[in-house]
């Protein structure tokens, strides 16, 4: 069930303007300026954009799987998985969610409309 670094980096990177970078031994992904996806070093968890107002209902219905991120990052649009935890399909719909929190509405609407309704499944 485990996810892998090279599998978050085939989703992340096949999303448009997506750029990779490296801060702190974390493996980050954004849109500009706008990091959406971020892995630790070890790869044991990944931070992921989403929406702050779901998030502790999120939590709170997987709470093995997702938990909040440290307290200085709880004030952004985030959330950590365990990546022991998720799949590769699960995974690519967070990543693909979490791109969307950071592009333009238009953007992300052309871009889902273009995609196949397995998509997720691509990446598994």
């Amino acid at each position: 069930m485990a996810v892998t670094a090279e599998q978050v980096r085939r989703v992340a990177m096949s999303l448009p303007r997506t750029t990779e970078g490296l801060v702190r031994d974390h493996v980050k992904f954004r849109v500009g300026r706008i990091v959406y996806v971020s892995l630790s070093p070890d790869e044991s968890t990944m931070g992921f954009g989403y929406p702050r107002e779901q998030r502790d209902a999120l939590i709170a219905a997987e709470p093995a799987k997702f938990m909040m991120p440290r307290k200085s990052d709880q004030r952004y649009q985030w959330v950590v998985a365990r990546t022991s935890e998720i799949g590769p399909v699960e995974m690519a719909e967070l990543v693909l969610d979490a791109w969307c929190i950071v592009v333009s509405r238009k953007a992300a609407t052309d871009y889902l409309a273009t995609l196949p309704t397995d998509w997720p499944r691509t990446f598994s």
